[in-house]
């Protein structure tokens, strides 16, 4: 007998990097399956413009503009979060940057932005939202990092981003441990190569021509969304701890 999958009628879940690509993809499908879903990013546009589609599919949405590398705005999203809904019952931590090129010459605003907002703003966003669901007595956070996280993803020009996606897996972790005895789940979810925009953002021109070649048929952001909410709609005494997902042509890098 197939178990039941959790309801999530009930539920509010925030969403970070919800603008495009994986967030969006993500925030839809939470939506569909009936929780009201709070939208962040940077472009303010881009998330209302997906509130009223999700509000015009019968969904319930919120947009909150959302700089994950300044503390206000955390405290601002979760404040807004509470103000509108009373809780928090997951927490999608997908905001992300990719800006692949070779150490010696890259440009330390880019490591500094990879580092700030791929792992620091996670770690922060999380520390604010984690005493509301200790409160509750539940919730589930589920972190995005990547296959360049694993030891057989690392390859040059990711130095920085691999180093960001390594710490996102030891956070998740060493979280799960920590909170998992008062009712919380955790989930590190770890793409492979993902047909999103973060790949034209790449600065280094060799490594952004073998991203986009377009070689290795890429999975699709609602491929990524769909095993996100497929592991949210466990029974609440299943914990779906980590997901690896590829494009099957993909090898070990």
């Amino acid at each position: 007998m197939m178990p039941e999958q959790k309801d999530l009628g009930d539920s509010v879940a925030i969403v970070t990097g919800a603008s495009s690509g994986i967030g969006a993809a993500t925030a839809e499908s939470l939506a569909a399956e009936g929780a009201s879903v709070v939208l962040a990013a940077r472009r303010a546009d881009e998330l209302e413009a997906l509130a009223n589609s999700i509000k015009s599919d019968g969904g319930d949405a919120l947009a909150v503009p959302t700089d994950l590398t300044d503390d206000g705005d955390i405290e601002a999203l979760v404040e807004a979060t509470m103000d509108e809904y009373g809780r928090i019952d997951i927490l999608v931590n997908n905001a992300g940057v990719m800006l692949l090129e070779p150490l010696a010459t890259a440009d330390r605003s880019n490591i500094r932005q990879m580092v700030e907002v791929n792992l620091l703003g996670l770690i922060n966003l999380t520390h604010e939202a984690l005493p509301v669901m200790q409160e509750q007595g539940e919730g589930h956070i589920v972190n995005l990092s990547s296959v360049s996280g694993r030891e057989e993803g690392a390859m040059a020009t990711s130095t920085v981003y691999t180093t960001t996606k390594y710490g996102v897996i030891g956070f998740t972790k060493a979280l799960h441990d920590e909170v998992t005895n008062a009712g919380i789940r955790t989930t590190i979810v770890e793409p492979g190569y993902v047909e999103t925009e973060l790949q034209s953002h790449v600065p280094h021109d060799e490594t952004r021509a073998f991203l986009t070649s377009g070689e290795i048929p890429g999975l699709s952001a609602e491929d990524v969304a769909d095993n996100i909410t497929h592991a949210v709609t466990r029974p609440q005494h299943v914990s779906v701890n980590e997901v690896l997902i590829q494009p099957t042509q993909q090898p070990d890098i």
